[in-house]
């Protein structure tokens, strides 16, 4: 299961940024909820160049599942 019902709507790299920090924003506030949003803008950043469509969709894959992993945790 999705840490949001959303999940499966996330096709590009916009909508998996603003569907982390939705994440992010059901986390207890202080030093966790900070680390997250920090720790996502941050790969943003390091993925900004991605261009190859299939390795973004990785990514993005890859991103739901932590996100899930982090929401159950």
């Amino acid at each position: 299961m999705s840490p949001l019902p959303e999940a499966e709507l996330v096709r590009s790299s916009v909508q998996l940024y603003r569907y982390l920090l939705r994440c992010c924003r059901r986390l207890p506030p202080g030093p966790i909820r900070q680390h997250y949003r920090h720790a996502i803008r941050q790969s943003f950043k390091v993925h900004a160049d991605e261009d190859d469509p299939v390795r973004i969709q990785q990514i993005i894959k890859r991103a739901i599942e932590d996100a899930d992993w982090v929401m159950n945790k």
